[in-house]
């Protein structure tokens, strides 16, 4: 397949040159490939642009006209004031930008601008721009002109000091009808399947993109892009999820109700609709041939443990041993304790693995894992330690799983001796978007709990300013004396020269000393050693901490029925999932917990922190916290140098485009796994020549 002409160097581009190439470089722009997909930050319709005669105060608008004068006013006060005067057929406007007098080397007299803002009354009428486009230099041929003969709609691109929008514009101008004459060579789907989708061809979808006619268009383009993105990361999930199914045989378990039942008839409570649901998901899975790979997320509180005692009931039932593993020694406790309530009556021994047990006791457990003798297990990174051997794993549940490596993970699957490999239950109870889910875990299926059983209290949230706080920890007093225990969060270990936030060491000392002197108070954060760490959780969970001082190390993992207070600081500095996290450690047991947000925010965080003060919802507010954060920062590692995982792809609404790349993908892959049909080669070309670190990253090809 030939990629010579979209391979070709920018600085062979009309118009760009060894210097402006080392420039363009800035914007991750080093072919022509590079420009084609560098696609527009912004669109300004022509249709809202008003003429500059028409302009009342207090409208706010766009307008386009020609920089008659411009220059630096300084005030009394020492502002310096950048102004422009610009006109178009119409008349002239004075455009001011306070505290912007760098704009003087920015903006030329005989410079095409577009500028939207309110229009303000100052010594006359004036136009106070909140962003405005360069749409053509002095002097030079633009954008702009050549709208006027072809469309209505202004692009505006992303750009740097070196490479301003005009030079931008120029070189797009000198390019893209050649450009776009070689998109052709990135098509891979067939005219029906477009046509099935709803979707214009790859040259169609970046004429669209970067000359639009009107806004429709563009958006037009940018969905057949996005599709392409998605697509891809799809397809290299379904072949990862293919060959790991194909490579290792499944186990096709036997149900004969022997102990799921007993369990299910025992139960003092009906299982909600949503546990139901999941689990006759995961049955169909497990009785399959193949191997399961199902990830369950689920609300705090919606019942993931016992969906998860359900499915090791499953393996048992055949003759299987089943394994539960969890991030931290307490919650391997917890889920201990709460399976053992749940299975004494079936005669089935659970044991517990963790690194605390030494010795003979761990000698024991670990000849009767070795032998099949123990049936189930519950333990931590200890489960897959040099000499834990399973004889027929036939289950592996993997709790917070993404507190473990993959490697960690696959430890604890591989090791088998039956020659068969385990099903993989991984299980997270921090919500996220099903669109996220589908794009982070596209190689394991998606069971959802997102429904809580009846009866539970919803937690009470309160957002109150700094100068309450006195009032905050009065509330606290009064729970604790009722014989309650609290939580106070701080988003700082030790306090910071360059935030001014309360910080948790500092502040233990201060609700020790001065708030609480007659209450034992507790410490607990991320930098304590691991074996601290336990012994001060425990303490808490077992009544003998009143007040736990903590950062988001409590985020996961520590359940205390009798904590009914979280008291959060500085809950600005917190994404909305995360305060979820911390208000699911209260509200576990009967009667009413509270959760108070100490805050003084800005207007857009205040606005963030009450959409989480009127929703318990855990699902809504990570839609929420996706759509404020954007999905930039939640890929994280799934980054590989300057190439986010998503540029297109909008994730808060373009679920529809996700689950039709997802289902084209797996199509292709259970139709063709190699990828060696003649219709799949540009497929296959493209993926080793685009998408090579990706499938590095997952570890196929």
């Amino acid at each position: 397949m030939g990629y010579g002409h979209l391979d070709r160097p920018a600085q062979f581009l009309k118009g760009v040159g060894p210097k402006r190439a080392d420039s363009l470089k800035k914007l991750a722009i080093g072919t022509a490939r590079d420009l084609l997909y560098h696609t527009p930050r912004r669109y300004d319709d022509a249709s809202t642009v008003h003429a500059i005669d028409d302009l009342q105060v207090g409208m706010d608008v766009t307008i386009r006209g020609r920089v008659r004068s411009s220059g630096v006013i300084p005030t009394r006060s020492g502002l310096r004031i950048f102004q422009a005067v610009l006109q178009d057929e119409s008349g002239m406007i004075t455009c001011s930008w306070p505290g912007q007098p760098w704009l003087d080397r920015k903006i030329r007299e005989g410079d095409q601008i577009l500028a939207t803002g309110p229009v303000k009354f100052f010594h006359g009428r004036q136009l106070h721009p909140r962003e405005f486009t360069l749409l053509a230099r002095a002097g030079k041929p633009g954008h702009g002109e050549a709208d006027e003969a072809t469309g209505r709609v202004y692009t505006s691109y992303p750009g740097t000091d070196d490479i301003p929008q005009w030079v931008l514009r120029r070189i797009f101008d000198a390019n893209l009808d050649w450009l776009l004459e070689h998109a052709e060579e990135e098509e891979y789907l067939p005219a029906g399947e477009r046509e099935r989708l709803g979707l214009p061809s790859l040259p169609e979808a970046f004429r669209r993109l970067h000359r639009p006619s009107h806004l429709a268009e563009a958006e037009e383009g940018r969905r057949r892009v996005a599709f392409d993105e998605l697509f891809f990361l799809q397809l290299v999930q379904a072949l990862a999820r293919h060959r790991e199914l194909e490579e290792e045989p499944g186990i096709a378990h036997t149900r004969t109700n022997e102990l799921i039942r007993p369990l299910h008839e025992g139960l003092p409570f009906e299982l909600t609709g949503a546990q139901a649901r999941v689990l006759r998901e995961i049955y169909t899975d497990m009785t399959a041939p193949r191997r399961m790979n199902r990830f369950l997320q689920g609300d705090v509180g919606a019942g993931k443990t016992l969906v998860a005692l359900f499915a090791m009931l499953l393996a048992v039932e055949g003759g299987w041993q089943a394994a539960l593993m969890a991030p931290t020694e307490l919650l391997a406790e917890q889920h201990a304790l709460k399976l053992r309530e749940l299975t004494w009556a079936l005669g089935l021994e659970l044991v517990l693995l963790t690194g605390s047990v030494t010795g003979a006791a761990r000698e024991e457990i670990l000849t009767g894992l070795a032998s099949g003798r123990i049936p189930l297990v519950v333990g931590t990174h200890a489960l897959i330690q040099e000499g834990v051997v399973f004889h027929r794993p036939g289950l592996v549940v993997v709790d917070e799983q993404h507190r473990f490596g993959v490697r960690q993970r696959m430890a604890l699957v591989d090791g088998s001796e039956s020659g068969a490999a385990p099903d993989v239950l991984v299980m997270s109870a921090t919500p996220i978007p099903r669109s996220l889910a589908l794009t982070l875990y596209g190689d394991l299926e998606l069971s959802v709990l997102d429904e809580l059983p009846p009866g539970r209290t919803p937690v009470k949230t309160l957002l109150r300013s700094s100068s309450r706080r006195d009032e905050v920890y009065s509330g606290v007093r009064k729970e604790l004396d009722k014989g309650r225990q609290a939580y106070v969060v701080y988003p700082l270990v030790e306090e910071s020269e360059t935030l001014e936030l309360r910080a948790a060491t500092q502040e233990h000392e201060r609700l020790a000393e001065e708030v609480f002197p007659d209450r034992k108070v507790g410490l607990l954060h991320g930098q304590l050693p691991g074996g601290e760490k336990e012994e001060v959780m425990r303490a808490f969970r077992d009544g003998e901490v009143d007040v736990l001082v903590a950062t988001t190390v409590i985020e996961v993992g520590i359940d205390v029925p009798n904590a009914t207070v979280m008291v959060i600081e500085h809950a600005e500095r917190f994404g909305l999932s995360q305060l979820h996290q911390l208000r699911g450690r209260v509200g576990r047991g009967g009667g009413t917990s509270w959760c108070v947000l100490v805050s003084d925010p800005g207007e857009m965080a205040r606005e963030r922190l009450k959409i989480f003060t009127r929703t318990n919802d855990g699902f809504e507010i990570a839609r929420a916290d996706l759509q404020i954060r954007g999905q930039g920062d939640l890929f994280g590692a799934q980054q590989h140098g300057r190439d986010p995982l998503l540029r297109f792809a909008d994730l808060t609404t373009d679920e529809e485009l996700l689950l039709a790349a997802r289902r084209l993908a797996r199509q292709i892959v259970e139709a063709d796994p190699e990828l060696a049909r003649p219709a799949h080669q540009r497929i296959r070309d493209l993926l080793q020549h685009r998408h090579a670190e990706r499938l590095k990253m997952w570890k196929v090809g």
